[in-house]
């Protein structure tokens, strides 16, 4: 996503956006509406009237300072992709319709305290992709008391003041990903009415107790690929309503019991990519509207009995890419009902442990690609494939040297050289010296159960009955032409 998103119409914009001094210009015949929108566009840019009021359009217009002046009647600004490298005092003049402002893919290096002045209905405001921007004076917003969007992505900030985004109580949604922060910006501490925060692809190392001070209408909040190593314990406790909250790909290996404390309203929580070794059953205790939990891609060989027990209406539990052997049934009772599971990508060891996800696999098709890694007579096989024997008090036996499924082929040729082996045992046999014909005529009667060509041999020497040098013979002639029948 390249900075933020267009608006979502929500009733709170649409409130905001059904003010009286908007209705001035919207109210005006089209004609009308169209001259006082061009009637002062700059020469670089373009101007046209839409139902959202007058929009100016001057990006990739190679401009290098703002120009002096815009329609009074400006809603809209895009100044996207030019060679802008400084914002004074009052850049823009006053434009009591301006509403939203792009200043993204500039050269931009200061912003003067105030340049904004003179924007009283400015409700988004994007500075993306400014890399050379670094810092902000702790006045650079202190004019927009209506601003509830507000982009600073990919700036290279190392730092925001403290008292910066305090100036913005009406601040909704934040996007600053892609900077140089270590740790979450003590500015967003106390920020009342912020929905949405993202804070990915920067170079954090850890969520305090205290970062999250206050944030309680919180509903959304990107951490992923950070640096992210600690979630200290009640780190989110302030925030109540938060829904979805990623921290994959992180350096996670531990979490505390009441790491996710209080979040009875969190519906998607991502931990994928981190190197969690395991899954404590304390984790996910408050979570009882969690429909979406991501494991996926640690280091995860063993899940607490019970850990998942409380999430009764997740709909998708994602565990691939693990180092799994086991899953105890216990991890999910009582009552537990999922969606989906996804298990791929892990050494599972498909014996009697496995036997209630192997029946569960057939009953509800809600999971599927669960490849056996051992033992060794069902490796390679899915664990849908595996069948379990029974002893006769009905107890589970697990697979055994050969594990036959009803997918599973019919006996495979037998390798010509254990043919040649059992052909060289019977040249021992008749090498040796002769037996009494009752020793002759059982050695016999057990080498019949062995195969065809035995068959023939043994029959040679019960029917001709003749002296031990003819049976040589007619063993070895026997031996020559099946050996060049096999080549």
């Amino acid at each position: 996503m390249d900075g933020l998103g267009e608006p979502k119409g929500t009733s709170e914009e649409e409130q905001d956006q059904a003010d009286p001094q908007d209705t001035v210009v919207l109210g005006l015949p089209s004609a009308w509406a169209e001259e006082a929108c061009t009637r002062t566009c700059p020469a670089a840019c373009s101007c046209s009237s839409t139902e959202r009021g007058c929009s100016v359009r001057c990006d990739r217009a190679g401009l290098l300072r703002v120009p002096a002046e815009f329609p009074c009647e400006a809603a809209s600004i895009d100044l996207d992709r030019n060679g802008l490298r400084f914002l004074g005092e009052r850049a823009f003049g006053t434009l009591p319709s301006l509403r939203r402002l792009s200043l993204r893919h500039n050269n931009l290096s200061f912003i003067t305290p105030g340049a904004f002045k003179g924007l009283p209905r400015l409700a988004e405001l994007r500075l993306a992709h400014n890399g050379e921007l670094r810092y902000l004076h702790a006045r650079t917003f202190a004019a927009l008391s209506r601003l509830r969007r507000l982009d600073l992505a990919s700036c290279r900030l190392f730092t925001v003041p403290e008292r910066l985004l305090a100036e913005l109580p009406a601040l909704r949604e934040l996007a600053a990903f892609d900077n140089l922060f270590r740790r979450v910006p003590g500015a967003l501490r106390g920020l009342a009415n912020l929905t949405h925060a993202h804070l990915e692809r920067s170079r954090i190392e850890a969520v305090a107790s205290s970062s999250l001070q206050g944030l309680r209408r919180l509903r959304s909040l990107s951490l992923q690929a950070n640096r992210v190593r600690a979630v200290h314990a009640g780190a989110f406790r302030d925030c109540g309503a938060l829904e979805h909250l990623l921290l994959n790909d992180n350096l996670l290996a531990e979490l505390p019991a009441e790491a996710f404390q209080g979040l009875r309203r969190l519906r998607t929580l991502n931990l994928g990519g981190n190197a969690l070794g395991l899954v404590g059953r304390a984790w996910f205790a408050d979570l009882a509207e969690l429909e979406l939990l991501y494991l996926d891609r640690n280091s995860i060989a063993f899940v607490e009995e019970g850990a998942f027990q409380n999430l009764s209406g997740l709909l998708a539990l994602h565990l691939n890419g693990n180092h799994l052997t086991v899953l105890a049934w216990a991890a999910f009772q009582p009552g537990f009902f999922l969606g989906r599971l996804f298990l791929f990508r892990n050494p599972w060891r498909c014996d009697c442990r496995l036997e209630w996800l192997r029946d569960w696999m057939e009953s509800s098709g809600r999971v599927a690609d669960v490849p056996c890694a051992s033992p060794g007579s069902v490796a390679g096989l899915d664990l849908s494939q595996v069948a379990f024997a029974r002893t006769s008090d009905g107890l589970c036996v697990d697979p055994e040297e050969l594990n036959f499924t009803a997918s599973s082929p019919g006996p495979s040729p037998e390798p010509a050289a254990t043919t040649v082996s059992r052909f060289s045992s019977l040249l021992s046999k008749l090498l040796a010296p002769r037996a009494p014909v009752e020793e002759v005529a059982n050695t016999t009667e057990g080498m019949l159960n062995t195969s065809l060509s035995d068959s023939l041999l043994s029959g040679g020497v019960v029917v001709l009955g003749h002296s031990t040098w003819f049976l040589l013979g007619s063993g070895l002639l026997l031996i020559v032409v099946f050996v060049l029948h096999m080549d």
